[in-house]
């Protein structure tokens, strides 16, 4: 088996609630690989596999490249969300010219929203226990 040359591999890391990937492209037929399974493997949910992709369909790079992701932490969408993102950056890393039409749909833009903390004297983060004036 020939390794690639390394100018021809792209490392790019997403974040997206407690989800982190880590993507690593190769000019390829579109093969994908996330923690060892195939990309609808690992996401069953279409909606999922499309919001993935959707860096590829922006470029109009569907197929172009083989996809390694390492994905660890949070739950699906935002596991999704951060593939999506090291997906865009590392499209960028691989071609400049990229960089403004992902800019324009936000694909390279993180996605800021997490879960807020649970407060001290309160069932959650803004719920409140039930008021008894007596």
């Amino acid at each position: 088996m020939t390794t690639p040359h390394p100018e021809l591999r792209w490392h790019a890391i997403g974040r997206r609630k407690t989800g982190v990937a880590r993507v690593y492209l190769t000019p390829g037929s579109g093969k994908w690989d996330v923690n060892g399974r195939t990309l609808g493997d690992f996401f069953p949910r279409r909606s999922l596999v499309q919001h993935i992709q959707q860096p590829f369909t922006a470029t109009g790079t569907l197929g172009a490249f083989d996809v390694r992701a390492r994905v660890t932490g949070g739950g699906q969408t935002g596991q999704a969300g951060s593939i999506r993102l090291a997906v865009a950056r590392a499209l960028v890393l691989a071609d400049e010219t990229h960089r403004k039409k992902l800019r324009d749909q936000g694909l390279l833009t993180r996605d800021p929203r997490a879960v807020e903390r649970k407060k001290p004297g309160q069932p959650g983060a803004r719920k409140r226990f039930q008021f008894s004036k007596r």
